[in-house]
């Protein structure tokens, strides 16, 4: 049997302990077999023009009803409307299954109506959801499918009408409030929008997926650990329009100092996309992100702390170490507190619990360029960017690293190469250099 190594932050340091949903597949197995339910059996077609949809919904709650087990979905294309998991369950796709989305707008409205009057996201249900359940996973060698081309062009339509403008859109998969979850193996491909949201959840385990949408599919994120903790992303090539993972914290959760906590993003390959994000929500606060093991290759961004007045919070002990950067535009490294533009100006604004705060800061053992300049670490006037370590660090790009607006920041056996100007520009800044 494979043994798997879930990683948390405990105490200052990242333990070692058994990843979540282990006992699914292999100590509860042991003890008692898993009940299979094939959707064949209850009538799915897998034809590609059947709508399979109330026959896998049946197979997922009879799994649920009988205490968990696993839902088989043979090799074929299955057509299906949005469908909710249940606990204990495994949703295991063999190789050559495909979830197809169906394209009937309707079929996403969480009230009926016209999807075009739409006012957010939340108007819609995902493809696949789950809500408050425990120890649910996603598995094998198949795909999901959402169908994405008939919603990007209303999308970039509505974009090019109203610049900045987002239309609302369903997501591919979003698991709300759950415990114990594992997603494994599968694809996931051409989502309307983001692809795969863990919100509130905990205990997650993401591990070998490839995540692709056209790289010009609007607000195609790949992974969107939201409000959530307790997270690995491991071995997962993700090929997106948008952030391949965002961070996100957009709310307070009570009783939690940090709503997004002890995340770990480890040997994943990113291509088209935005990049490793943190942001641009953090109200609730971040702290103790591991990013490892990874390449970006021409990103629309590398590494990247993204916030803003009046959606920022705390975001602190952020760790990249072993990273490779190729030709990430503009930046391979950002951190900044404005979003989405930079100003070249700024005066002090009073400090609000919506201010952003950024502090420790680790990027360790980085080789890249940006297409555009180095990076920038951009603080507010009112709210700097405090202790920032960069150590074995080879950046380069047509210019160099900005820094403004920044506290303690520490550059050791850095070396920048850039085409024009200084390689190190500072403003209202603490930066010493180390042997």
């Amino acid at each position: 049997m494979k043994t798997v190594v879930w990683i948390m932050f405990l105490g200052g340091a990242w333990a070692a302990c058994a990843p979540p949903g282990e006992t699914l597949q292999s100590t509860n197995s042991a003890a008692r077999p898993q009940r299979e339910f094939n959707v064949r059996e209850f009538g799915a077609k897998g034809d590609g023009t059947t709508l399979d949809t109330i026959a896998i919904q049946m197979a997922l709650d009879e799994c649920g009803k009988a205490g968990g087990g696993v839902v088989r979905v043979p090799p074929g294309k299955y057509l299906i409307g949005p469908i909710s998991l249940r606990s204990h369950t495994t949703l295991w796709l063999e190789s050559g299954a495909v979830l197809q989305a169906t394209t009937n707008h309707q079929a996403y409205m969480k009230e009926p109506g016209d999807w075009r009057t739409a006012k957010s996201s939340a108007d819609f249900v995902p493809l696949i959801s789950g809500t408050r359940l425990t120890n649910v996973a996603i598995a094998g060698k198949g795909t999901i499918d959402g169908a994405g081309e008939v919603w990007w062009g209303p999308a970039e339509e509505a974009r090019r009408k109203t610049p900045g403008y987002t239309l609302p859109r369903p997501r591919l998969i979003i698991l709300t409030g759950c415990k114990q979850v594992r997603i494994t193996g599968v694809t996931l491909q051409n989502s309307p929008s983001f692809h795969l949201v863990p919100t509130d959840c905990e205990d997650v385990w993401i591990e070998g997926l490839t995540i692709v949408a056209p790289d010009s599919s609007p607000n195609t994120d790949g992974i969107d650990p939201s409000v959530s903790r307790r997270v690995v992303i491991t071995n997962c090539v993700i090929d997106v329009g948008d952030d391949n993972v965002a961070i996100k914290s957009g709310r307070k959760l009570p009783g939690r100092e940090f709503a997004c906590e002890d995340i770990i993003v480890t040997d994943c390959v990113f291509r088209h996309g935005h990049g490793m994000s943190i942001g641009s929500e953090t109200v609730g606060g971040v702290r103790n992100v591991l990013v490892k093991n990874c390449v970006l290759e021409g990103t629309e961004n590398g590494l990247r702390i993204k916030t803003a007045r009046g959606r920022g919070g705390r975001i602190e002990n952020i760790t990249y170490t072993n990273i490779t950067l190729k030709g990430c535009r503009p930046y391979a490294i950002t951190i900044t507190c404005y979003y989405p533009r930079i100003p070249e100006t700024d005066t002090a604004q009073p400090v609000t619990p919506e201010t952003p705060k950024i502090s420790g800061v680790r990027i360790m053992n980085v080789r890249g360029s940006g297409t555009r300049a180095v990076g920038v670490i951009v603080g507010l006037p009112e709210s700097a960017v405090e202790d920032v370590v960069l150590e074995d660090v080879e950046l380069a790009g047509p210019r160099g690293l900005t820094v403004r607006h920044a506290k303690n920041v520490r550059l050791k056996a850095v070396r920048l190469s850039v085409e024009q100007g200084e390689e190190l520009l500072t403003r209202d800044a603490e930066v010493v250099r180390m042997q």
